[in-house]
């Protein structure tokens, strides 16, 4: 009899807790119904946001945004290694980044010590100098003009404790790079006193070498630019300390006149 009314007690109780727990599932169910569009609303994307009113910067955009995600992903992952890298870091690099040509560590000489792949695409013509001064410096960039064309090279001091050790260098075709663009022969890149680069594009390379881009470039990010009858809407990109120049064929030169340098 005891253990009988024990049992009792307990079906009571429990059942009492079912229907106070369902109650209570029901009143939360609905409460959040009520306020789940103010606390957890329905993703919405404004795409009205995003449009551009100059359809010379839009046209740059969508030229130069596949490139230049991969180059500054590539920036990146060299300035992350300030150590001696080892041959999975290499191998990782040439896998992520194809376009890659070379991977090289040199000593606090300037002797290259380790390169990947072992017999690259090109051959290094002249010594390559990079300056800066390795306590204050990360990225630094130098491009080689070799006859069988450009390769730049981004470089990064690495350390043993504190102690500068040498220079980890990768070497690219940046022309090669340009080959991600959706349409890679409207894009140019300018790399002020040295080249101008393209993919086949109809374009007066000295005109456009021959803009004052030291002067520009103290200024302004971006702009337009007329050489002979054809007119450029560009955007400078840093790399380290270095600036390069995406450029493009300007859809509707009136668009970007308060930016106009003419040559």
């Amino acid at each position: 009899m005891k253990y009988t009314g024990l049992l009792l007690l307990f079906i009571a109780l429990a059942t009492s807790g079912c229907g106070m727990w369902s109650s209570t599932k029901r009143y939360t169910k609905e409460t959040w119904e009520s306020t789940r569009e103010y606390i957890d609303p329905n993703p919405t994307i404004e795409t009205d946001s995003y449009q551009f009113e100059n359809p010379n910067q839009e046209k740059l955009a969508k030229l130069f945004t596949p490139v230049d995600g991969p180059l500054t992903s590539l920036a990146r992952y060299i300035d992350d290694m300030d150590s001696m890298p080892d041959p999975d870091w290499m191998d990782l690099l040439l896998t992520r980044f194809p376009w890659v040509h070379r991977v090289l560590v040199t000593d606090q000489d300037g002797t290259i010590v380790v390169m990947q792949p072992e017999i690259p695409v090109k051959r290094i013509d002249k010594p390559l100098r990079f300056e800066g001064v390795w306590r204050a410096t990360s990225l630094v960039t130098v491009v080689d003009y070799s006859d069988l064309g450009p390769e730049l090279y981004i470089a990064r001091p690495y350390f043993s404790d504190v102690d500068f050790n040498g220079l980890i260098a990768v070497g690219f075709d940046p022309r090669a790079l340009l080959s991600l663009s959706p349409s890679p022969k409207d894009l140019i890149i300018i790399h002020p006193g040295g080249g101008v680069w393209t993919r086949g594009a109809d374009v007066d390379k000295d005109g456009l070498l021959a803009l004052p881009w030291e002067e520009m470039l103290k200024d302004k990010v971006q702009g337009q630019v007329k050489v002979g009858e054809k007119h450029y809407t560009w955007l400078a990109k840093y790399i380290g300390n270095d600036q390069y120049v995406y450029a493009t064929e300007s859809v509707d030169p009136k668009a970007g006149e308060s930016f106009l340098w003419f040559f």
